[in-house]
């Protein structure tokens, strides 16, 4: 059995910006934030993060930041996934070196891959490191699936623990877990299955819904973990309506605007990412005064 990085509710944390970088007084607070709200790990950098829209100094430095505010309290995950190995070799090994816990890396976009270059992209940036890596697999976003063989292979690779499974296919998830065993550890990468994916051997999820509710989404969690099946189930299904909203749009721009009805100013989107339509952000505010989240 491999090393498990978290079980519980990781934040895919957003990245506040500023007219001219990155707001690091305003990702502080929200570090801060997420710790106090019971969140078991931080994946900073990736797709909720704006990661695509970062040059690399930019991203390294987020990183680096994250890794010394967190100060080891929870592990803290840097997305290095792109669609140039190469590149993605460069940034984990530079994630690595500025401390951090483990790497998130996403299927190669745009260009996509074969399964066997699906499995040369993640063997060798994997080997390129020493820390734990999680597979990010995410096909409405990079138009590729990892095929359950190529599972197989890449979970015998020694630091490769862990896939985010975001298709929203729950019985291919299930043959996940039936294929690889304990040798990859299972991530829900949709809060609106988090209990389903928990029910099947999951450790937890990489979560959007943990930026406006820590402490919830990691109750989710550890509720089911300590026996309270029911009471787990029931705060799946009450935040429901609050996850579809927060999906409304593409992510992040409505968890950033959530953000900012909460008080935590998270700046201007970067192109081509905008602004929210008036029509939805209602429907967002709503979503959250339903599900008990003050607005200011």
């Amino acid at each position: 059995m491999k090393r498990t990085l978290f079980t519980g509710s990781g934040v895919a944390i957003v990245t506040p910006y500023t007219e001219t970088g990155v707001d690091y007084d305003m990702l502080e607070k929200l570090i801060e934030f997420q710790i106090t709200g019971g969140t078991d790990a931080i994946i900073i950098c990736g797709t909720t993060g704006e990661a695509s829209t970062m040059p690399d100094d930019e991203h390294l430095e987020v990183i680096r930041f994250g890794v010394e505010k967190v100060a080891g309290r929870v592990p803290v995950i840097a997305g290095t996934g792109s669609n140039d190995t190469a590149h993605g070799i460069q940034l984990s090994k530079r994630a690595q070196e500025l401390g951090a816990d483990g790497l998130l890396l996403v299927t190669p976009y745009y260009n996509k891959a074969s399964q066997k270059g699906l499995y040369e992209h993640f063997s060798k940036t994997a080997q390129s490191v020493d820390i734990p890596v999680i597979l990010y697999n995410v096909p409405s976003r990079t138009g590729v699936t990892i095929a359950i063989e190529t599972y197989q292979k890449l979970a015998e690779i020694e630091n490769i623990v862990a896939v985010k499974e975001a298709s929203g296919n729950l019985a291919y998830a299930s043959k996940i877990r039936a294929a690889c065993g304990d040798k990859l550890d299972l991530y829900s990468g949709n809060d609106d299955v988090i209990v389903p994916m928990l029910s099947i051997g999951g450790k937890g999820v990489i979560s959007v819904l943990a930026n406006v509710l820590p402490q919830e989404t990691h109750d989710i969690c550890a509720r089911y973990f300590a026996g309270d099946v029911q009471g787990s189930m029931e705060l799946q299904l009450k935040y429901m309506d609050l996850v579809a909203a927060l999906f409304i749009e593409v992510n992040p721009i409505p968890v950033k605007a959530a953000l900012g009805f909460m008080g935590y100013d998270c700046g201007k989107y970067r192109l081509p990412l905008c602004e929210m339509e008036e029509k939805n952000a209602a429907v967002l505010k709503e979503a959250m005064k339903n599900a008990g989240i003050a607005l200011v």
